[in-house]
């Protein structure tokens, strides 16, 4: 039993008590029982869940993903989250190849304006517009 009002325990975990309650919707944190005529009460275990969904989330894992982490929790299926995570992994790497190939295509494309010196359309527009069609 924990004695962290939901304030507190949101301004410990670093974030909001909007947070706190939609991780308590989403079942990735349980709402603790309201003691009658009282108020609900969090500790410290709660707190260290909430850091461990904000840390996986700034990996890139989704609250489905970060469920299934945490339903593993107790460490010994490691493999089991190392498959999770290699799947985060592959999509972290194409989207780094997405980003890549943009990173190129938009060099060339402000390349080509700087360089651009007549009054005809601009050649990054042109792109543009000739991707989109």
């Amino acid at each position: 039993m924990g004695n962290l009002t939901i304030g507190v325990f949101a301004k410990s975990a670093g974030v909001s008590i909007e947070t706190i309650r939609f991780y308590q919707r989403k079942g990735l944190l349980v709402e603790p029982d309201r003691p009658y005529g009282g108020i609900r009460r969090y500790g410290e275990a709660d707190v260290a869940r909430v850091k461990f969904i904000k840390a996986a989330q700034r990996l890139g894992f989704s609250l489905d993903e970060v469920a299934q982490l945490l339903r593993l929790e107790d460490g010994t299926h490691c493999s089991e989250a190392a498959e999770i995570a290699g799947a985060r992994l592959t999509d972290v790497r194409a989207r780094l190849a997405d980003l890549k190939r943009m990173d190129a295509a938009l060099s060339r494309m402000v390349r080509d304006c700087r360089v651009h010196d007549s009054n005809v359309s601009c050649p990054l527009i042109v792109a543009l517009r000739c991707r989109s069609e």
